[in-house]
């Protein structure tokens, strides 16, 4: 009889991580940035499909890789803050709760499964003062990192970084979106196209959800020199 096949824990893991990285290289990349009034998301998304979304009063989700199981998790994140707000209070339902709460399932996905989630996704939440604001990356395999001043996910994210570490700084709606789209191209191997942008914005300014998109008329204002 034949010794089974066998593969080291550490062998497996290495293998998953690889895996889920190169389904998520394979996207496009979205960006969250502070600006001066709030957080500004900006995806390359040339699909119909969103990437951006609402989840709560103040709470935003973006999504990288396969959309099929980022938009899986969009879904139960908002039914968790929906049942959270309803039982408990509106108060109660936070970034950090949600970003915790899909870490543990993703984490769970990648340790127990054969086939790891192939995502990144971001959690965001404008407060009362930039200072006050949050954003939470969570990785494939359920890490999950508590930024500051901008984060990226998908496609090249780490080059993506490095070009707004160099060029990031507080300022306006208009001035935001400008680093963002330069950093797109400085990251793209052809200049991007505005009509593949999807842009949403969480405005601490605005009166009850905090939350609104950029229509592609209202984003070209803002793209004029």
């Amino acid at each position: 009889m034949g010794m089974p096949f066998y593969v080291s824990p550490e062998q497996m893991m290495q293998d998953k991580a690889e895996y889920a990285r190169k389904g998520i290289s394979r996207g496009r990349s979205t960006i969250a940035m502070e600006y001066k009034s709030g957080i500004l998301l900006f995806a390359d998304n040339p699909s119909s499909l969103n990437k951006i979304s609402e989840i709560y009063d103040k709470i935003a989700f973006a999504g990288a890789g396969k959309y099929s199981e980022f938009e899986n998790l969009r879904k139960a994140g908002i039914r968790h803050a929906d049942m959270t707000g309803y039982v408990y209070s509106r108060e109660d339902v936070t970034s950090r709760s949600l970003a915790n709460a899909y870490s543990q399932t993703i984490g769970t996905v990648f340790s127990q499964e054969m086939k790891p989630l192939e995502i990144e996704i971001l959690v965001v939440e404008v407060g009362a003062s930039t200072e006050e604001n949050a954003i939470y990356r969570i990785q494939f395999d359920g890490s999950i990192h508590d930024e500051k001043s901008f984060s990226v996910v998908g496609g090249k994210s780490e080059e993506l970084t490095e070009a707004l570490r160099s060029h990031y700084a507080l300022t306006t709606l208009k001035g935001a979106i400008k680093i963002c789209r330069e950093a797109l191209d400085t990251g793209s191997e052809q200049k991007t196209d505005p009509q593949t942008f999807e842009v949403a914005v969480l405005d601490r300014s605005q009166e009850g959800r905090q939350f609104r998109r950029l229509s592609p008329r209202e984003l070209a204002t803002y793209t004029k020199a």
